[in-house]
């Protein structure tokens, strides 16, 4: 998905960050609603079964995780795409931190070291006394991890209430669509067939990893799925080099590995 964001920009106009998400979520609100109505069973969540405390849980959900979306196409249109997402990639140890203060989830003395850790590993990344022209883009690459954070507290909440993923994502594709519309009337840019043909990879990268980590923290906790989210890393590094001739400089790379050795470390027994 990241690679796509960034993709985007080489063929065609300026897209706003609003603009991509309005199309990366579109095409996970299809893809998400053909599942829905293929899966749906009758006792898993429909639009009838839904209480106060659930829908309080999806809307929270879909507030953080708009955040979240936005702020982090905004960085990964400004910054390496291997450095916004390892900042994004602190997002489990946000929801450790909220899992512990909402959940009452406590957590492992070697998960709160574990944060101390990651959180040396964001300064490195981030470089804040080297990178003054960047701070705003590093930042909300941050912040696309808190928003992130937050929804997947959520997530895990929603999971005791054995709500249906494929609605799960469905909702919040369908959320966070129209929550995109606002900004992009004043400033919608017309956008090439590649940038369109782009988009859609975006939005299918998007609707499998959000399946997938809707399933990971209904089935487990937090701690449990981190280490595994952070193969986004390596994985992002790659195709920043590969695509873009992005080489992370020794701060960054020094900041990626402190970060997952922070999961890694706090996932162990």
């Amino acid at each position: 998905m990241a690679m796509f964001v960034r993709l985007c920009d080489n063929y065609g106009n300026d897209i706003s960050s609003f603009q991509k998400s309005f199309f990366r979520n579109i095409i996970a609100f299809i893809i998400a609603t053909f599942v829905f109505f293929r899966t749906n069973q009758p006792n898993q969540a429909s639009l009838t079964s839904l209480n106060l405390k659930t829908t309080s849980l999806l809307l929270c959900r879909c507030i953080a995780g708009c955040i979240g979306i936005f702020a982090n196409f905004y960085a990964l249109s400004k910054i390496p795409i291997a450095e916004a997402m390892a900042l994004n990639k602190t997002a489990p140890f946000f929801t450790v931190l909220f899992s512990w203060l909402f959940l009452k989830e406590l957590p492992k003395p070697r998960q709160l070291l574990a944060i101390l850790i990651a959180f040396i590993g964001v300064l490195l990344v981030m470089k804040p006394l080297f990178s003054i022209n960047d701070t705003f883009a590093f930042s909300c690459a941050l912040i696309g991890g808190l928003g992130a954070g937050i929804a997947y507290t959520c997530l895990r909440k929603l999971g005791v209430y054995k709500l249906n993923p494929a609605f799960i994502v469905l909702f919040f594709s369908a959320f966070s669509t129209l929550a995109s519309v606002p900004f992009i009337i004043s400033e919608f840019n017309p956008m090439t067939l590649i940038q369109i043909i782009i988009m859609l990879g975006a939005g299918i990268g998007a609707a499998v990893g959000q399946f997938g980590i809707t399933m990971a923290y209904r089935f487990a906790q937090p701690r449990q799925v981190a280490v595994y989210d952070y193969s986004n890393i390596i994985f992002t590094a790659l195709l920043g080099f590969a695509l873009f001739n992005q080489i992370p400089d020794w701060l960054s790379i020094t900041g990626f590995i402190t970060i997952i050795i922070a999961a890694i470390y706090a996932n162990s027994k």
